[in-house]
């Protein structure tokens, strides 16, 4: 008898083992952000890269797989991963995860969004998000909001883990707090410095830390900067007495480079997600773009 309880034993331990919620984030910040309220009740996976733009992805098949298998699905929101997100959430056939399902987690729920179009939108306008600017990790102060709603979603589709849950984000809140606290410090000098920015990826920093953008390098969202707007930078930045240039690894870094150098300002490449320039937490990931700012407007 008690070696047939071992023999069970043994078969039903691996299925224990396995039990963890499946969870899949679009982008490896929000899987951070899963992990760090999911803990060892959670299995999470992105599909997105840290290097890549997560505008403008290749909607794979093994993405049509994951999603069907997923528990939970996080999402930005905001049309962010309009171009490719609709199609492969629509051919997993998973009911779960579906928008507004209890499996499915828009991560811009309740956030405060900026730069929201007050007029008529149009092609010739660029790649405007009509909803607003969709980047809103970037703010450490969203952040904590962002896990809260990954929170509530946990609870609904695992009510038993509750109280770990709740555990976990009682813990990664404080720790957040704390280093808000540490960055803000850190980040005092920011506030009024005058900055471009190759894409609105730093909208939500910039508003947190007291940046101030005043111009992008791409002639308008997702268009490739042009002749007469490069030459309108190059006088722009003595006159604004631009300190930086700000971009990410996946966009081109010709214009950029050149406006440093005829500038003598730093152009600083920078992450926006985890799982990028070696950045591999979100806590890692302010740390970087605080002290790596911080280093060049000194």
């Amino acid at each position: 008898m008690k070696r047939l309880f071992i023999l069970a034993l043994a078969f039903f331990l691996p299925c224990l083992a396995q039990a963890k919620l499946n969870v899949v984030a679009t982008l490896p910040v929000f899987a951070s952000l899963a992990e760090e309220v999911g803990g060892e009740r959670v299995e999470v996976t992105s599909l997105a890269r840290g290097n890549q733009d997560p505008h403008f992805l290749d909607a794979k098949p093994t993405f049509v797989v994951a999603l069907s298998r997923a528990d939970l699905l996080i999402e930005g929101g905001l049309d962010l991963e309009v171009g490719w997100l609709p199609a492969i959430l629509t051919q997993s056939r998973n009911g779960k995860i579906q928008n507004g399902a209890p499996g499915n987690v828009n991560a811009a729920q309740g956030l405060k969004i900026l730069e929201v179009p007050g007029t008529r939108l149009d092609r010739s306008m660029g790649d405007v998000h009509p909803l607003g600017n969709p980047h809103t990790w970037l703010d450490p102060r969203n952040a904590k909001l962002i896990a809260a709603n990954i929170y509530q979603h946990l609870v609904k589709i695992d009510p038993e883990g509750k109280a770990y849950y709740e555990g976990r984000l009682k813990d990664f809140l404080g720790r957040l707090d704390r280093k808000i606290g540490e960055w803000e410090s850190a980040a005092a000098g920011f506030r009024g410095k005058n900055v471009l920015s190759y894409h609105r990826s730093f909208s939500y920093f910039a508003d947190w830390t007291g940046l101030n953008v005043v111009d992008n390098v791409e002639s308008k969202p997702g268009i490739a900067p042009s002749p007469k707007h490069v030459e309108g930078l190059l006088k722009l930045i003595p006159a604004e007495h631009v300190k930086a240039i700000l971009g990410e690894s996946y966009y081109p870094k010709k214009v950029p480079i050149f406006l440093s150098e005829k500038t003598q300002i730093p152009y600083l490449v920078l992450p926006t997600d985890t799982d990028e320039l070696g950045v591999k937490a979100y806590f890692e990931l302010i740390d970087h773009l605080v002290h790596e700012i911080q280093a060049k407007l000194q």
